[in-house]
This record gives C-alpha cells, structure tokens and sequence, in this order.
C-alpha cells in the first residue's frame, strides 16, 4: 500500500497520535477557561478538538494521494503514451500481415478493427477548437478546466521539503479551526493556494506561504465555550466529514492508478520506470513477430 495512503490515516477522527488543535495555536481553538460555562462540558470540548485534530490528519492523507494519483495519471500518459501507441501501431500492422497471409475474412475484419483503432478520428480537431484531438482532451484544455498548470509535474511525489510545508500549513491553517464565517472563507481562499502549491510540488511556494499566514492576522480567541448541544452537533458534523473523505479515499483506491501505486509504495516514481521497461518489451517481442511473418510473405 502506498506509504500516503488515506487508509494508513486513524480510522477513528476521535483519535489522534499529535497534539490537539487547541496546543497547535491557542487562538485557534475552542476557548477553554471562560467562567461559567456549562459543568460537563469540558470533556466534550477535549473530544470535538482531539476530532478536530484527526479529521485534519486524514484529511492531509487524503489530499496527499489524490495528488500522487492525479501526478501519477499525468506523467503515465506522457511518458508512455508514445509507448502505448507504438504498441497499437504494431498490433495493426502484425493483423494486416496475417490477414495479408491468410485471406480469411474474419482475420480481415480483425485487422481493419486493429488499424480503426489506431486511425485518427477525422475532423477531431475542427469539430472541437483545437481542444481534443483523436487521443482526448489536450493537457491544456485539462489544465484550463481543472485549474492546473499545463506543465506536468516533473515526479509523482512531490519532495520531502514540500510534503513537511503543506502538512504544517494545512495544520495551522484549516477551515475546521474557524471561529466565524469570514475566518472560514479567509482560510479556505488561503488553501486553495496552498493545495495549488503542493500540487506542483513548490517547495519555495509553500516556504512563502508558510510566511504569510505567520505575518496575518490571528482570529480572536472564543469568550466562552460552546454549548453542549453545539459540541454534539459539531462531533456529529465531524463524523460525517470523515465519512465524506473516507469515500473519497476509496474511490482514489479502487481506481487503476491508485491500484498501480500501491505496487510502489517506497518510490512511485521508479515504478514508471519499470512499467516502461515492461513495455519497451513488449515493443520489441510485437516487432519481432512483424519480423517474422513479413519474412514468411517472401519466402
């Protein structure tokens, strides 16, 4: 299993090897000394920040392997894409030779669907602006849609420096530890960034980042504790979080590129590497077999 994947995240958000949200900043917690608050509620509020905690944990776990897959996805496509499509071209050339040989209608059929799988789809680029062409949607356009550089990124996992910066900053700078609305949205436009940083892997981004969240404003420390039936509601709110991520998680799982990068979980980009390998082989056993039959065709 990959070594980020959200799986190896607690499976309880109510448990938490790190420290509280409330040791992490003072003033982003929950307040906790106030007078008068209600008698009981104290270890509640332990329960809702210890949650806090948790749920910001897998909630980095999850955001750091949907950025392995989706790097992963991009860097497939470009590196072996030219791979894959020598394949194809063989496989339509090894069909047109046996059917060339054997004169058998079904062997014909099968190379005219072999070479129809190779041909571009006509008038691909007119119909659609330049935007998809006959393999699919150009990584520009992707980029334009999905709000991404259109530069891939240059390995799967982004370095160490960057991964030790987005933690921290996701830790001190998460939604979830807002006190009013404007906080929330301040914190959420700040995220975007962030996550836009890590994504391409940016250490210096995220080192400048790290710099302006410390030089902004503090939100102001809560007077008095929450209620209660508003730190039922929040752990109930809690709980559904982490169910939306765990969802989430699975999907990024289940998918072929999650599947692939849990046979790496060390180094996922060496693992490019090695599909490459495999199917520069695979190239080379196709031609060989090409070899073979065109020299049948003259003998």
């Amino acid at each position: 299993m990959n070594a980020n994947s959200p799986a190896e995240a607690s499976e309880d958000p109510k448990v938490s090897e790190g420290p509280t949200a409330g040791e992490q900043s003072g003033a982003e917690g929950v307040g906790t000394g106030a007078e008068g608050a209600e008698p009981g509620t104290e270890r509640l509020e332990k329960a809702v920040r210890a949650a806090e905690t948790a749920l910001i944990e897998y909630e980095i776990a999850v955001e750091t392997f949907r950025v392995e897959v989706e790097n992963f996805s991009r860097l497939h496509h470009q590196r072996l894409g030219p791979v894959y499509a020598r394949l194809d071209e063989l496989d339509a050339q090894i069909a047109e030779a046996i059917a060339a040989r054997t004169g058998d209608p079904e062997d014909i059929r099968k190379a005219d669907e072999a070479r129809g799988a190779v041909l571009p789809m006509p008038k691909v680029d007119e119909l659609f602006f330049g935007w998809i062409d006959s393999s699919g949607m150009l990584p520009e356009a992707q980029a334009m849609l999905n709000e991404q550089s259109v530069s891939p990124p240059s390995r799967v996992r982004p370095s160490e420096e960057a991964r030790r910066a987005y933690r921290e900053l996701v830790r001190k700078a998460h939604p979830d530890l807002a006190q009013d609305d404007a906080e929330r949205e301040r914190r959420e436009a700040f995220l975007v960034r962030v996550n836009k940083a890590y994504a391409d892997g940016d250490a210096p981004a995220l080192a400048a980042l790290a710099e302006e969240w410390e030089a902004g404003p503090l939100p102001e420390p809560v007077a008095e504790l929450l209620r209660s039936e508003e730190l039922y509601a929040r752990l109930e709110w809690l709980a559904q979080r982490k169910e939306m991520l765990a969802a989430v998680a699975a999907e990024l799982e289940e998918s072929a590129i999650g599947a692939m990068l849990k046979l790496a979980p060390d180094d996922p980009d060496a693992l490019l590497e090695e599909i490459a390998e495999q199917l520069l082989g695979q190239v080379a056993e196709r031609e060989r077999e090409l070899a073979r039959l065109r020299e049948g065709e003259h003998e």
